[in-house]
């Protein structure tokens, strides 16, 4: 199929992890919407994590940029109000997400945990792409609560660039006829896999704009740049011809969650509880994904020096079992920990596997029961929010049920030089 009878969608939630928060908090009774005032979700400073990682509207106007630390960003907005990210919350936002626009194409790829790309191809004409597109866009306000900006283009590349022109809840159309008038005039540092260094060296050549890159002669570039000059020319111009995957599994190489802890660990148990609320995410985005792995490894970073050190085990047969990968990790941990100190605990899983194609052993126990047990757990927090059920451990502990970000794999894969 060539790229003009191609129909593809790019849809990106809008301040993804700060809409995520704030819908969960009016539909369980806040009476003010984080997205309306000056908010933003943040590292704590306590745990060494105190950066911006989304921002309100109103928080873009005091000059706020994601990834500035959060004393700095209280000094231009002194009445912030920030809140701690909530990992599970966003997988479970990012889950309905993708299961809603399944029910518009099954040809859906996950390009982030905010982002998807959806073929629409055969589905509706070029003409019917914008009212479809709004159709979308309008469904995910009411059955999610929250919104996103949709790109309409006839290939991945340019679908994703026409999603960033109008933010947001919006939609806005890049075909190739509108590459000089829409994306040209943009800064080149605007232009997908042109980054900070990129865009040094190009200016340095008078390249100012993704028009002039696009009218460079492409040997120079090459020359400049070997074969990335090719690509971001081939970018500038909007060539790119990747189909729509439809599953991101064979990019997985592994999961992994790890958190630094606001006071020191010294003993075994309270060790155990934070591996297990690492765990606890890790199975679930297993779960989703539907994987299973057979490599198991614990990092342990000493308070003291910070050092890191790491133990792992491979397993015969293939698990997704929160219980039975918490199980391991204890061992893990057992082997590996020295009796010192500890600030900061890791768990991840490797060599991935699909769940349906596997292989019990007779030398390991049946984790079946606690699969069904595992699935109940999951729908109901799917249903009733992250936090709606957990360990009776974690009661006055302390601690967060569930821990750990997303941001330490390709769980969520973002587009290579392929797309």
């Amino acid at each position: 199929m060539n790229n003009e009878e191609k129909l593809i969608f790019h849809v990106d939630v809008n301040s993804a992890f700060l809409s995520f928060e704030a819908v969960y908090r009016l539909q369980h009774g806040a009476k003010v919407d984080l997205r309306d005032i000056p908010s933003a979700v943040a590292g704590s400073q306590a745990t060494r994590h105190g950066i911006i990682l989304a921002k309100s509207a109103p928080t873009k106007k005091y000059g706020v940029k994601t990834g500035e630390a959060v004393w700095e960003a209280k000094r231009k907005c002194p009445h912030l109000v920030t809140i701690p990210p909530n990992y599970a919350l966003y997988m479970c936002c990012h889950h309905s997400l993708v299961e809603l626009l399944k029910s518009f194409t099954d040809k859906v790829q996950v390009f982030s945990i905010d982002e998807c790309f959806m073929d629409m191809s055969g589905i509706i004409e070029e003409s019917q792409s914008i009212e479809a597109a709004n159709k979308v866009r309008e469904c995910i306000k009411k059955e999610l609560g929250f919104t996103v900006s949709i790109g309409i283009s006839t290939n991945k590349l340019l679908a994703k660039m026409a999603s960033d022109l109008k933010k947001p809840d919006a939609v806005s159309t890049l075909f190739p006829p509108e590459i000089p008038e829409k994306m040209w005039p943009l800064p080149v540092e605007e232009l997908y896999m042109v980054g900070r260094a990129t865009s040094y060296k190009l200016r340095k050549m008078g390249i100012d704009t993704i028009g002039s890159l696009a009218n460079c002669d492409p040997e120079l570039l090459k020359y400049k740049f070997k074969s990335w000059g090719e690509l971001i020319w081939n970018y500038a111009n909007g060539i790119e011809d990747s189909p729509v995957s439809l599953s991101s599994r064979e990019v997985i190489k592994g999961m992994g969650n790890s958190t630094t802890i606001h006071f020191d660990v010294e003993d075994k148990e309270t060790a155990y509880q934070v591996l297990l609320s690492l765990v606890e995410t890790v199975g679930m985005r297993l779960r989703f994904e539907g994987l299973c792995c057979r490599v198991i490894s614990v990092s342990i970073k000493r308070a003291e020096d910070l050092t890191l050190y790491s133990h792992q085990l491979k397993i015969q047969s293939p698990i997704d079992s929160t219980t039975a990968i918490y199980g391991y990790c204890k061992q893990l941990f057992d082997e590996a920990w020295k009796g010192e100190p500890i600030r900061h605990l890791g768990v991840r899983v490797s060599d991935l596997s699909p769940a349906s194609n596997v292989q019990l052993s007779m030398f390991e126990r049946d984790w079946e029961k606690q699969k069904k047990v595992d699935r109940a757990v999951d729908q109901i927090r799917m249903k009733f929010g992250p936090g709606s059920i957990f360990r009776s451990n974690f009661l006055w502990s302390g601690l967060a049920p569930l821990e750990g970000g997303l941001s330490d794999d390709a769980s969520y894969p973002v587009m290579t030089s392929i797309l």
